[in-house]
């Protein structure tokens, strides 16, 4: 059996979604399972919508992608080969050059026929099974606009062919085009390589893919900060599973269980909600020390960070976001209040579960600066809850408004936020002597 070769063969006139590259991941995982070669070709002949920024983007999102290619290709490139071709066919009498009326314009232009044999084609599809077509009711269709424009139905059989292509991995809409192709590789004496059409990717509504669901370019997600591993494990469960109950697989570990026999025939669902958990998963697996350096490509460098309390901060950070943009933001958001002093409302500090009434707040925070003094240095959020709570579950403070009368002044002092991380862990970040001082300054505003 010859090595499976497999390609990608995307066309640069616009920016490829999450369909176009889970195309791209299967067949790269099928090359790879099998000891194969996975190729790229660039299907550049459309010159007038073709764009160098597409194609940029292109390269950009498989190289995040890890998806490495063995050989590259252009197909403007071979415009000789597909000319010789053609020539080749209209000389044998099995294609012939047509004079069409242009529409709306009344002017005439020569395309290229194929001379349709008729009759019924079959081909095995690796997902679906035996496909047969009567390709008699095709008619001749057109396979060229002129002798240096092909179409693509023409292009893509001899690339495959030139490249070595032996199989052919794309979605379930190139399934009424498969039969044209290989009347085509019969007329020029060229091997039929085995065809996988992949079920389609729909948004969540089970519409057609939109903006909002998973038709962004990929490098989109790159810069919302995404893990590159973390995609490529959800593109390869849409339309896929190995047949067990796992969900997280590392990239060797999809290599060795990807069976292109296991792709289901209906279509798969791309749901963002589900792909964010993903990516958290992912980040959460990575060590301290990787996660903060993948995350600092996302933090504005004019932001003042100190390094040793954001070396504290990791572990909220992993628990609370889904991707390193909104790690990001985080930081100058809930968690600014690490790396600042909180600027304090007076009113903010008594309106919630509370009297309106600031010497009540005083007391309460008061009654927290004693235990706070027996904690040892570096105490967890679970030893700092033990010390507190029984301050906040006092009879005096039930009299004064209950648990609220303690918990929300003291989270408000400490964080300055209506929003922000609860104060046991707020104390064993900033440490028990900052947090005594931010109490402090929260009872001054308030006598």
């Amino acid at each position: 059996m010859n090595k499976v070769v497999t390609r990608f063969a995307p066309s640069p006139t616009g920016f490829l979604h999450a369909g176009n590259y889970r195309t791209a991941v299967f067949s790269y995982l099928f090359a790879k399972h099998t000891g194969g070669s996975f190729i790229l070709r660039i299907e550049d002949t459309d010159t007038a919508r073709s764009k160098k920024e597409y194609e940029d983007n292109i390269y950009e999102a498989l190289a995040w992608l890890d998806l490495r290619s063995e050989k590259t290709y252009r197909q403007s490139e071979h415009k000789a080969r597909h000319r010789e071709l053609l020539e080749k066919l209209v000389a044998e009498n099995l294609a012939y050059v047509s004079k069409e009326e242009v529409k709306n314009e009344g002017d005439r232009e020569e395309v290229i026929r194929f001379r349709n044999p008729g009759g019924l084609v079959s081909f095995t599809d690796l997902i679906r099974g035996e496909i047969t077509t009567d390709v008699t009711d095709l008619g001749d269709f057109v396979i060229a606009k002129s002798f240096d424009e092909p179409v693509f139905h023409f292009a893509v059989v001899v690339d495959d062919s030139d490249e070595g292509v032996t199989h052919v991995v794309r979605g379930e809409d190139h399934i009424s085009n498969t039969p044209r192709q290989i009347i085509i590789q019969r007329a020029l004496h060229l091997e039929t390589p085995q065809y996988a059409h992949l079920p389609l990717i729909l948004s969540p509504d089970r519409t057609k893919l939109s903006k909002r669901n998973g038709a962004r370019a990929i490098t989109d997600y790159r810069d919302l900060g995404f893990l590159p591993d973390a995609l490529f494990n959800y593109l390869s469960f849409l339309g896929w599973n190995p047949g067990d109950d796992r969900e997280y697989l590392t990239r060797d570990e999809l290599i060795e269980a990807f069976d292109i026999s296991r792709v289901q025939k209906g279509s798969a669902i791309f749901d963002e909600t589900k792909l964010l958990s993903v990516n958290q998963h992912w980040m959460r697996q990575l060590s301290d020390e990787d996660f903060l350096a993948k995350m600092m490509d996302f933090v504005n460098p004019s932001l003042s960070i100190d390094s040793e309390m954001l070396g504290k901060a990791v572990s909220l950070l992993k628990e609370r976001s889904k991707t390193f943009g909104e790690a990001r933001e985080m930081l100058s958001g809930e968690l600014s209040c690490l790396f600042e002093q909180p600027c304090l409302d007076k009113e903010r500090l008594t309106a919630k579960e509370l009297p309106s009434h600031p010497r009540m707040t005083v007391l309460a925070l008061e009654g927290l600066l004693e235990p706070l003094k027996s904690l040892p240095e570096g105490a967890s959020p679970e030893a700092v809850k033990l010390t507190i709570m029984p301050v906040a579950n006092a009879e005096e403070a039930k009299e004064k408004g209950g648990r609220g009368a303690v918990l929300w002044p003291l989270r408000y002092a400490l964080s300055g936020q209506e929003h922000s991380p609860d104060p046991f862990t707020l104390i064993s970040i900033l440490g028990k002597e900052e947090s005594a001082s931010r109490i402090r300054k929260a009872i001054a505003i308030l006598v």
